[in-house]
């Protein structure tokens, strides 16, 4: 994988590697440190603030409405103690609502005993006494007054009628008509829901009458009575419904406190199931955390991760308060999911714990540890960080405030896992290294051992576990991960076949066309009845609502700001020009409903100007006509005109439409963008207001608002996984999955019955970081892997990946189950859409990546070209070119494996032999991987090694021990020669200067001391001796021959090389071989010796024939020595640069 920078992934290594290696030496100090701050930090619940105040909560801070409402004030101020009209307030106010239908099976409102039954009604609300601050008071006490008179309705007062009404004597006629007996006029379009009216507009059937009652609000004291008020209202007309005491009516019943009731009841509903989830997720934690190695199971570390997410978060909460940000109920789903982002962190540091050697000591396995899983946690942390701070600049509370806490949540929990879980898991290797039993903490035997002294079935079932530092690798005590053999072998499988690549195409063909059409079906906004749970008693009330009272939902206001001049007939003309407008819509019912003083009184002075005799030619005597005629203080148009403080001018004005037929949230977006653009294009300074248009601003924000989040969101995560992971394609890839799971999370969300609204909004943005996990490691692992072949390259990425992928993705739906039990459609929202982006994201890391990858990525034209066979060849890079090329700089040498590590055969020792070095793994698999070891387990090499020594004892040559214990038969030596040189040979065709410099530095840099500390010298010291043997067998040739040529040959080739750098340093002998050297002596006691004997090439110098009884031997104590003890005619063939001997 090539990288662009690579300082933050090592910056994060090297001080994890620190931040471990402390932790190990003191975890005392790291478990008590983050339980006191925990406790002080909780401190903070004592500065609660909780805010349930649904306009704070879901309007937009600066939204259009609230400017609205701020004219409508400025001018037209409510009253609610002496002058109060329904049509004409700015805040719903303090009131309570009942939406009456019948239960009897006749659908008509309009009889006698049902309208007996409303006056019952109607007497228990008004006659139910209160008590606030020592005042008892019912609601004609505290009633909003018109002219000293209770507002009170008026379509009761049809019972004096009843009887004519049922006869056919007297017919209802709509909209309105006054009452020949009380002198009423009513409004039927207020009261009555759903009418059927025949062509003449009388009245058929009414199914459904509304009430309404409004108590006063000026002050907070009478706001505080009202909101008193609003519960006995509560309280008594649920007991009368809920008693049966009405026999042929069915009362739903709401009050502008519901709102807050539902959203406190939405809190306390999601509270009982902590426990439980804490429980479940505990569980799964430690069930997925344990081995059936006794000793290498951590399950109390699983249950420690819950522990560490809820510390966190306990803290994070305590903190916030004390900055003084107030606490929403839609918080309470934030430790549901910070216990998922934390079991993730839990299983990559512990899947960096299994990576490491068991015999290091403990600190080193932590720094290790520590240093592998830094960049994996680090990266799922900044990204939930960058989404939730993304969700803070929002324009909504509710998303700025739950993003807040989320905020702190998030660095809380990563603070906490990589100091207090890391101290836990320090505590643990300890044990573990003591071999203690990981329940009982007694010690216990190895696998291996128990069954050697034949201990019985329990004792291995339950008790048997860790490894024997005696024999490390034995398979019996390494045994390979069940389900990461099934990614590897099973699920690789399926993915690689070509038919199964094109179906896993198509179904994701398909996942975009139903996301593209889940888009276009969206519905934005926030409907009210969604606020509340299911079994409320509002949710009737909506629905009764809906159902009723669509067809004249909305009471608008028109205000016409600033000082004009009405009398004057172009300012007349403007007004009823701007008036017929807006009646015109498909929104605005006919003129029949708009109340404008302006239009009544230039009529009323059309029909009575002779009996009048008035003039309104001027400002001024318009003024005094209309305060003298019109706006006297019983007309409710009193209310409409605002004068100077003179009352000499008019300063604003405004008239009041009816909206009809408006069905959705979709509709009322439109409705309030398309009349607002009327207001704007008018040459008046107009506006429209209506008290709930402040709530339907969010249908004008949510989706720019949304989709630009979404963007921002994407590019950060590109940049950040660039950083963290600096390889561009690797980069674009996470981009375009990033996008494809927002994609398919908005598009799905619409059809599982989600609006796009401030609650959806904030799991989108917070679905754009839980996007970024699965498909950033995926990409990673696929690019860095060293493999030449596709399909291998699917199998490394599965092998790591498949198991932390189905664990990440399980522990965090079922964090969040608890959400869709609390039958609230806002935390049901939080279950759906964190599934539905944590199931897209697995399903993308899982099978399309790895799809996509193959068809796109390294090495696609072997797929493309049908030559993918799947092996496990390595790409040949510059890199291992450098390995290979300085050890074999003179063909006719073999270099002597002096180190492990970095050889001419990759990370393994000399000829393929299975050492590594201590505490150093083959390569690393990349991000939140979770298996036993990082590539290939012990139990896996272990059997590797018995296949091989199985084979060469088929061998027709003796195969002897090499000096790792590794049996190598000269046939498979001359294969890997063979091999090597082929790949030497490419080599020579290249420029002799390319990569000069850097082939030099690496080598100063390799070639200085090998892992025991011995100096070395990489670039011409003789490696075998073999070289002596064939020395000496030249020397007998030429002084047998006398050819002086080749005696100038000799002293040519004695020379040294130009073009190469001379032998530095002396070898000295490996640690690992004291006792086979001890037996030959390999090297001359001298330099000089040394480099004359390398004046000698057995090239030019082989006999015709050799001595059948000639023994030929191999390099210093590796030994293959002919079959049966006889010897052949010729010597084995080795092939060395361009010359064969």
């Amino acid at each position: 994988m090539t990288c662009g920078i690579s300082c933050v992934d090592k910056t994060l290594n090297k001080s994890f590697y620190h931040l471990g290696i402390s932790i190990a030496k003191h975890p005392g100090y790291f478990i008590i440190i983050p339980v006191l701050l925990t406790l002080l930090c909780m401190t903070g619940y004592q500065q609660l603030k909780y805010q349930i105040d649904p306009e704070y909560l879901f309007s937009p801070i600066a939204g259009e409405g609230k400017t609205e409402r701020a004219i409508v004030e400025q001018y037209f101020k409510v009253n609610y103690t002496h002058r109060f009209n329904v049509g004409r307030i700015t805040r719903p106010g303090r009131f309570g609502r009942v939406i009456v239908i019948t239960k009897d099976g006749d659908k008509n409102m309009i009889r006698r005993e049902v309208f007996q039954e409303l006056r019952q009604l109607d007497s228990i609300i008004q006659n139910a006494t209160t008590t606030y601050d020592g005042d008892t008071y019912t609601y004609k006490d505290n009633c909003a007054r018109w002219e000293n008179e209770c507002f009170e309705n008026d379509i009761l007062n049809l019972d004096a009628l009843m009887d004519d009404i049922e006869a056919g004597q007297l017919n209802l006629t709509f909209p309105f008509m006054f009452n020949p007996v009380t002198w009423d006029a009513h409004l039927f379009p207020v009261f009555f829901g759903g009418t059927k009216l025949t062509e003449d507009n009388y009245v058929i059937s009414v199914p459904a009458i509304q009430l309404v009652y409004f108590v006063t609000a000026d002050t907070k004291r009478q706001d505080a009575k009202g909101a008193e008020w609003e519960e006995t209202f509560l309280r008594v007309v649920g007991k009368a419904e809920n008693s049966g005491q009405f026999k042929h009516i069915s009362v739903s019943y709401f009050a502008s406190r519901t709102l807050d009731h539902e959203l406190e009841k939405n809190t306390k509903t999601v509270v009982p199931y902590f426990s439980s989830t804490f429980l479940m997720m505990g569980l799964f934690s430690i069930i997925t955390c344990m081995m059936g190695d006794a000793v290498r199971s951590k399950p109390f570390l699983g249950l420690m991760g819950n522990v560490s997410a809820i510390m966190a978060t306990l803290a994070a909460f305590g903190l916030a308060m004390y900055c003084g940000i107030e606490f929403i109920g839609i918080n309470l789903a934030a430790p549901f999911l910070m216990i998922g982002i934390g079991i993730d962190d839990t299983f990559v540091m512990l899947a960096g714990w299994r990576r490491t050697k068991s015999k290091m000591p403990v600190a080193e396995r932590m720094g290790l540890m520590m240093s592998e899983a830094a960049v994996s946690i680090t990266i799922t942390s900044v990204t939930d960080f960058i989404s939730f701070l993304i969700g803070i600049i929002s324009p909504f509370r509710s998303v700025r405030i739950f993003c807040t806490y989320s905020v702190f949540a998030v660095c809380f929990t990563f603070l906490w896992h990589i100091t207090f879980f890391a101290a836990c898991m320090a505590i643990s290797g300890y044990r573990e290294q003591k071999n203690l039993h990981s329940i009982f903490g007694c010690r216990v035997q190895p696998m291996s051992i128990a069954i050697k002294e034949n201990r019985n079935f329990l004792y291995k079932a339950v008790m048997a576990g860790g490894i024997d530092t005696n024999d490390p690798d034995n398979p019996i005590d390494n045994k390979d991960h069940v389900l990461m053999a099934f990614f590897k072998d099973k699920m690789a499988a399926v993915i690689n076949n070509k038919w199964c690549k094109a179906i896993i195409i198509l179904a994701f063909a398909s996942y975009l066309v139903g996301a593209c059409y889940g888009i276009t079906q969206i519905k934005e906004g926030l409907e009210r009845r969604k606020l509340s749970r299911e079994d409320s008693y509002s949710v009737e009330f909506f629905d009764r609502e809906d159902d009723y009272y669509r067809e004249f939902p909305y009471r608008m206001q028109v205000i016409i700001a600033g000082p004009l001049n009405y009398s004057d007939p172009l300012v007349q003309e403007q007004v009823e020009n701007l008036t017929s407008t807006l009646e015109h819509t498909s929104y605005v019912t006919s003129r029949r409903y708009t109340e404008s003083w302006l239009r009544s009184f230039l009529s009323f002075l059309d029909r009575n100007n002779e009996l009048l005799n008035v003039t309104v030619d001027d400002e001024q005597t318009f003024i005094d006509a209309v305060k003298e005629h019109w706006l006297f203080p019983g007309n409710p148009f009193s209310l409409d005109v605002r004068f100077n403080k003179d009352e000499t001018q008019i300063i604003a004005s405004r008239f009041l439409i009816q909206a009809v037929n408006i069905t959705d949230t979709n509709h009322e977006k439109e409705m309030v963008r398309d009349l607002r653009q009327i207001c704007k294009d008018s040459p008046l300074n107009a506006s429209i207001f209506h008290p709930y248009f402040v709530f339907f601003d969010q249908f004008e924000l949510v989706r720019p608002v949304s989709l630009q989040a979404m963007v921002i969101g994407a590019i950060i995560m590109m940049i950040i996984s660039f950083v963290f992971i600096p390889n561009i394609l690797c980069s674009l890839w996470v981009a375009f999955s990033v996008i494809s799971i927002e994609l398919g999370v908005a598009g799905y969300m619409a059809l599982w019955d989600v609006n796009l609204d401030s609650i959806s909004m904030i799991n989108l943005i917070m679905c754009i970081g839980f996007s970024v996990d699965f498909t950033a490691h995926i990409c990673y692992t696929y690019m860095s892997s060293k493999k030449r072949s596709p399909k291998a390259r699917v199998r490394e990425a599965l092998h790591s990946l498949g198991l932390p992928i189905i664990q990440g993705s399980s522990s965090t739906i079922l964090g969040i189950v608890a959400l869709l039990l609390a039958q609230s459609y806002i935390f049901l929202v939080f279950f759906k859409m964190v599934f539905l982006v944590i199931f897209f994201g697995a399903m993308h890391g899982l099978f399309l990546l790895p799809v996509l990858l193959s068809l796109f990525g390294p090495g696609s034209c072997l797929t493309w070209t049908g030559k993918d066979d799947g092996s496990d060849a390595e790409v040949d890079d510059g890199t291992k070119d450098r390995q290979l090329e300085k050890p074999f700089s003179q063909s006719y040498y073999m270099q002597y494996p002096t180190i492990g590590i970095n050889g001419p055969y990759g990370s393994k020792g000399f000829l393929g032999a299975p050492y590594k070095a201590y505490g150093v793994d083959e390569k690393d698999l990349g991000l939140g991987t979770s298996g036993e070891d990082s590539s290939e387990s012990s139990s896996s090499r272990s059997q590797h090694r018995q296949q091989v020594a199985a084979t060469e004892e088929e061998v027709v040559f003796q195969a002897q021990p090499d000096l790792y214990g590794k049996q190598v038969s000269a046939t498979e030596w001359r294969q890997r020669l063979d091999t090597h040189e082929q790949q030497q040979r490419q080599r020579q065709r290249r420029s002799p200067y390319e990569n000069y410099h850097q082939d030099v530095e690496i080598d100063m840099q390799r070639a200085r001391r090998n892992s025991h500390g011995d100096v070395i010298d990489l670039h011409g010291t003789p490696n075998s001796s073999v070289e002596e043997r064939f020395r000496r067998r030249g020397e007998a040739f030429s002084a047998a021959s006398g050819d002086d040529s080749s005696y100038r040959h000799q002293q040519v080739m004695a020379m040294p090389n130009a073009g190469s750098p001379p032998s530095a340093k002396r070898y000295n002998r490996r640690r690992s071989s004291e006792d086979s050297t001890s037996r030959h002596q390999r090297w001359p006691a001298n330099i000089e010796e040394r480099r004359a004997r390398r004046a000698y090439s057995p090239a030019h110098n082989r006999p015709e024939t050799f001595s059948t009884s000639y023994a030929y031997r191999s390099s210093s104590h590796h030994n293959l020595y002919q079959p049966n003890g006889k010897s052949s005619k010729y010597p084995p063939t080795y092939q060395y640069g361009d010359y064969y001997h």
